[in-house]
């Protein structure tokens, strides 16, 4: 049985260039098995696209993915596929099909992959939507429920196949500081529930201060780690000014200038 607090997915010596233009460089940090983990770090830093390599879109300069001892980048296309169906996937505009209801946005993903029976997929959806406080808007479109209903779904969508990691693309994107609470706390509590590993990219600095238990912080400047784990813990110990500028929102820090 796998435990909380063993390595999950492992970040090492991991550098991301377009062409010429160097994304990050020697990048190295641990998820463990049930973190809440966010990727942070000004704008411009790089952290959606390390997201976007560890879950299979962007293909590393150098250096290695480990996802649960497996080197992601060094499998075949289809075995890297059959690690990649495991991740539950929320996109920052919640990615939604208008043309199709709450039920059938989020069943989709078990109507392409599987050959569930449609009872066992009614079941399933209804369980997920239930967990997002959305029971009965299974017949709602898109364009009939509000922003935050849109984020919820898009996370029931997102865990329907029972996913080992769960991530997140600036998941408050757009909502008001009341519903980004509420998301913040529904997303801690699927955690604490089920047990799922969750990454996070957020600018939300609530967010990250209220549900991350680990986080890794990639500098614009050095473009790479320099620093990580807990952000409260994190907020108290480091030296650095960029680490305390982006967790304390307060730019006189930068550059050692305060």
């Amino acid at each position: 049985m796998k435990k909380a607090n063993e390595p999950f997915i492992q970040v090492k010596n991991l550098s991301i260039a377009y062409g010429d233009n160097l994304v990050v460089r020697d990048l190295n940090f641990t998820i463990n098995r049930g973190d809440v983990f966010v990727i942070m770090g000004m704008s411009g830093c790089g952290k959606s696209t390390v997201m976007r390599s560890i879950i299979g879109l962007v293909r590393p300069s150098a250096g290695h993915i480990l996802i649960n001892g497996m080197d992601l980048w060094a499998l075949s296309e289809s075995e890297r596929s059959k690690i990649i169906e495991t991740f539950g996937i929320s996109y920052q505009s919640g990615a939604l099909f208008s043309s199709m209801t709450i039920y059938e946005n989020v069943a989709l993903p078990l109507e392409m992959k599987t050959d569930i029976p449609t009872s066992e997929i009614k079941k399933r959806v209804e369980e997920k939507l239930k967990l997002v406080g959305l029971s009965g808007f299974g017949d709602f479109y898109p364009n009939e429920i509000s922003g935050g209903m849109i984020k919820r779904t898009a996370l029931a969508r997102a865990m329907i196949t029972n996913p080992h990691i769960l991530f997140f693309d600036e998941p408050a994107s757009g909502l008001d500081p009341l519903r980004t609470k509420l998301l913040d706390d529904l997303i801690s509590d699927i955690s604490k529930k089920t047990g799922t590993t969750v990454v996070m990219v957020t600018h939300e600095l609530d967010s990250v201060m209220t549900i991350a238990t680990n986080s890794v912080f990639i500098d614009y400047e050095t473009k790479t780690v320099t620093g990580g784990g807990n952000p409260k813990t994190l907020l108290r110990t480091t030296k650095d000014d960029n680490i305390l500028a982006f967790l304390t929102r307060d730019k006189t820090h930068i550059g050692g200038k305060k």
